[in-house]
Parts: C-alpha cells; sequence; structure tokens
C-alpha cells in the first residue's frame, strides 16, 4: 500500500465561543516543508501545532492554514489610545492650518499604523486540547485523501513494471538465438574476406567464447528481475513513507535496461529495451508523487 504526497485535509468546529477552521493542502516534494499561518491566539502553540504535522504527515510539501472567528465576527480589537492621542494633535494643529473641517479626524486617526490592533489573547490547556482533536481531524482526512490517490498510483506503478517484466521475458526468448546469430555472422564475414578455408575454426572458437561473454546479458536479467520483484515487495510493504525507496530501486532497474541495451547488439532486443525505458521514465514520473 503507498500513499500520494497529494492531498486535502479541511476540519471546522466551534471551542468555546470561537470558531476553529483548519485547513491543510499537500503537494508533492523532495523534501518535508511546511508552510504555516495561524492567528496570534495559537502563537504560543506554533512549535507544537509545527511537530504534530510534522509526524503525521511525513513528507511533502505542506500548506496549513488556521483561522479563527468570535462568535462568528471577526476576531475582537485594541486601539492604542496614547498613540491616537500622540497623533491627534498635530493632524488637529494641520487641520486648523490648512481651514479643514475636523469631522474627519476620528476616521483618519484609526487609519493610521497601529492605532488599531488585534487583541491579543492566548486559548487555555483545554481549548488547546480541543483545537488539538480538531487539527488532527483535518489531517485524518487529508491522509484519507492521500490513501485514495495513492491506490491509484499503486496500480499505475504495477503495470509499469509489469510491462517491464514482459518485455525482460520477450528479451529472454531472444537471448536464446542470439548467440547462434552472432557466431554466424562472424564466421559469415570470416569467408567472405579471408575465404571459407583460410581461418584456424579453433581459434575462432576462442574468439567467439571471448566476444560472447563480453556481451553476455544473464547477469544484467537476473538483476533486473531482482529489481522488480524487490520493487514489488516495497509496494506491498506496510510502511506509509516509501517513496524515496522506490525511486533508488527504479534507478537500479534503470541501470540494468540501459546495460542491457549497450550489450544487445540485436535490433530486436534493442526494440524491448526501448520500451522498457519507456515504461521506466513513466514510472518514475509517478513515483515523484508517492509518500
Amino acid at each position: 500500500m503507498i500513499y500520494s504526497m497529494t492531498g486535502y485535509g479541511r476540519a471546522e468546529a466551534f471551542i468555546g465561543d470561537m470558531n476553529f477552521l483548519v485547513e491543510i493542502k499537500s503537494l508533492n516534494g523532495k523534501q518535508y516543508d511546511v508552510r504555516l499561518t495561524l492567528p496570534a491566539l495559537l502563537k504560543p502553540f506554533e512549535i507544537e501545532v509545527r511537530n504534530i504535522l510534522n509526524q503525521q504527515l511525513q513528507r511533502g510539501s505542506i500548506e496549513c492554514i488556521i483561522t479563527i472567528k468570535q462568535n462568528g465576527a471577526l476576531k475582537p480589537i485594541s486601539i492604542n489610545t496614547a498613540l491616537a492621542e500622540a497623533y491627534y494633535l498635530p493632524i488637529s494643529e494641520l487641520a486648523d492650518k490648512l481651514k479643514l473641517s475636523p469631522e474627519n479626524i476620528l476616521s483618519t486617526l484609526l487609519k493610521l499604523p497601529d492605532v488599531v490592533n488585534p487583541a491579543v489573547e492566548v486559548i487555555g490547556e483545554n481549548d488547546w486540547l480541543s483545537f488539538r482533536a480538531l487539527l488532527e481531524e483535518a489531517i485524518r482526512e487529508l491522509n484519507s485523501h492521500r490513501e485514495n490517490e495513492g491506490r491509484i498510483l499503486e496500480a499505475d506503478l504495477k503495470e509499469r513494471i509489469a510491462n517491464i517484466e514482459k518485455e525482460q521475458d520477450r528479451v529472454a526468448l531472444l537471448e536464446v538465438g542470439r548467440r547462434k546469430k552472432v557466431k554466424d555472422g562472424l564466421i559469415k564475414l570470416l569467408e567472405e574476406h579471408v575465404g571459407k578455408d583460410a581461418y584456424d575454426a579453433n581459434r575462432l572458437e576462442q574468439e567467439l567464447i571471448y566476444y560472447i561473454e563480453k556481451i553476455d546479458i544473464s547477469e544484467e536479467q537476473v538483476r533486473l528481475k531482482n529489481h522488480c520483484n524487490y520493487f514489488n515487495e516495497i509496494l506491498a510493504d506496510e510502511q506509509i513513507s516509501k517513496g524515496k525507496k522506490l525511486s533508488f530501486i527504479l534507478q537500479e532497474i534503470g541501470r540494468e535496461i540501459n546495460t542491457t541495451g549497450s550489450k544487445a547488439y540485436d535490433s530486436d532486443i534493442q526494440k524491448s529495451v526501448v520500451i522498457m525505458k519507456d515504461e521506466l521514465e513513466k514510472a518514475k514520473e509517478q513515483v515523484l508523487n508517492v509518500l
């Protein structure tokens, strides 16, 4: 079973007289990266929130947005009256000098920097525990989404590996006649350029053995088969995060396919190699989304 890195989770609930909304979005990423937006009310618990996200989401590009409304309205504010009074005198003097009406001074004061600020509050321990349960509910929904996406990824990856194994079986059948084809080709070449009775048959056999050993692909095929089997074993493993491991296995699969192609010297085997490479690239693209 595999999980996708892509998912979305949302949870909303009233805690006391405040309405908490948690939205979490996850996209694929090489490492774990979180962008957390939370209100001042929860700032003292930021480290705990980040730890929970890290432990339960593990990998991906995460965006978590937490918003709070009180009694269905915006959060309360505080007015810095001392600062407003300090602003008032020069503004009123300027209004008198320019002979402007003082009716709009209050609205002007409220727009100046730091005069109006959100009220600074901190939730209690019981409310934090309730919020933590809400956060974990949003994470569970996101992970459920990841699991559903993972089923689709798993089916596709199994198909890609099965297609590679299918071509590998075809290569094994072609390999049976490849050595004879190589031998016949060399003999024909010698007969055309040297003459049928002008070369040493024993020496030819020795050279053929050396040449065929250099282009032998049996070891590559054994390793390729083992890598494909291991890939399927990891897919079936119960561990949640396995994207990096699957990516490493695909690199090894690619290495054996490339070596097979470089040693093949056979057009039909090369066709299978091309198909295997195509399936491998598709698998690599999908593994980028695996948790």
